[in-house]
């Protein structure tokens, strides 16, 4: 009988807009790709790419790619549109992705919100009186 294997961490780096989600499974150095899911994979319709069921089958798929390979334990950075002109909230996969993690064995060791913030920079759009409703 085979040795049970040596459980790895790994980090799951979730972008999830109001467009999209996508999840990337690396290495903790994040130079090795372990799973690389989107919402596109998994469906035909592109307004259901961001969407609570896409991104339930897609961490259930991410999760499985993971366990393969030996991942069980996971960082996880939320990462939201951010810059100046996009959401600073995360889309509506993200919430549903990382409660599938959990329930398809992977074990969450922290969750990050690693969204760019503008500090200063470029001007923002809408215009000197700001967007007129």
């Amino acid at each position: 009988m085979a040795a049970p294997k040596e459980t790895q961490t790994g980090v799951a780096h979730l972008y999830s807009s109001y467009n999209n989600t996508i999840l990337h499974i690396t290495d903790m150095t994040g130079s090795e790709t372990i799973a690389l899911v989107s919402g596109g994979q998994f469906t035909k319709q592109q307004r259901l790419e961001a969407h609570a069921n896409t991104a339930m089958v897609m961490a259930k798929e991410a999760a499985r790619n993971a366990k393969e390979k030996g991942v069980t334990k996971l960082h996880v950075r939320v990462r939201a549109q951010g810059g100046h002109n996009g959401s600073r909230h995360p889309g509506p996969g993200a919430q549903p992705t990382i409660r599938t993690l959990t329930r398809n064995g992977m074990k969450i060791l922290s969750i990050e919100d690693v969204t760019p913030i503008p500090h200063g920079g470029c001007r923002k759009k809408g215009g000197r009186r700001g967007r007129r409703v």
